[in-house]
């Protein structure tokens, strides 16, 4: 069974819960526009006024690119961080940008949210993102992104992979280079469930490993609090 998210809603536990975000601690926003794109950026936690306001810093204007724009009042930004002290554990929140500032350095400013999320990665949480690794099958490597993952199972967006083989039921390696700064690669292993066309590529469904679900969980945090691809 999936483990549902708890809802916070009271005053008084909105600020408990919130305050287990430490200042300086690493969050992701995600971004909308208008037209349906999604960008995930990685930016910081500074703090928040109980009942008014959250102060996120805003990311960097090179890796937002167009995204920034829509960075302005009344526009609404998801915040995701993992819970200090609490493996595991990612505290989710939506609110509206309330406006911008420039000094003393660029920060966002958030209306105070009306309900806080808080889920344990093992649960078949799905991340989504745009996370690079390599691919193995049969012996033959591809690159392709990470599209979403769970404890449990992937999709993987294999790219110009139109004269591809792949099938059901096949063993799969998804490799990620010097993860986290180490020069050792960290491999997942799973099992091609299903396989779809989507354009030139080819998007893979994956069950991952039972073995490996601490690996797994590692990856996810390393994604939800590293750096950050725009989808």
């Amino acid at each position: 069974m999936f483990e549902q998210p708890v809802k916070i809603e009271t005053a008084e536990r909105l600020n408990k819960h919130l305050s287990l975000l430490h200042a300086g601690c690493n969050v992701t926003i995600d971004i909308t526009t208008p037209a349906g794109k999604k960008g995930k950026f990685h930016t910081c936690f500074i703090g928040y006024l109980p009942k008014n306001y959250v102060l996120i810093q805003y990311p960097d204007s090179k890796k937002l690119g167009g995204f920034s724009q829509y960075i302005k009042s009344g526009a609404k930004i998801t915040v995701r961080g993992l819970i200090e002290a609490q493996e595991g554990v990612v505290v989710a929140f939506a609110c509206d940008v309330r406006q911008t500032l420039q000094t003393p350095s660029r920060i966002i400013v958030l209306e105070f949210p009306y309900s806080v999320s808080l889920q344990k990665l093992r649960s078949n949480l799905r991340i989504d993102t745009y996370f690079p690794v390599k691919i193995g099958v049969k012996g033959e490597y591809f690159e392709a992104h990470i599209h979403n993952i769970s404890i449990s199972g992937s999709q993987l967006l294999v790219h110009n992979a139109d004269k591809l083989m792949m099938s059901n039921n096949e063993d799969i390696d998804i490799i990620i280079e010097d993860f986290q700064g180490e020069l050792n690669s960290f491999k997942l292993q799973g099992v091609i469930r299903n396989v779809k066309k989507h354009s030139n590529d080819i998007l893979l469904g994956v069950e991952l490993s039972n073995s490996q679900k601490n690996d797994v969980l590692s990856l996810i945090e390393y994604i939800l609090t590293g750096e950050m691809v725009v989808n």
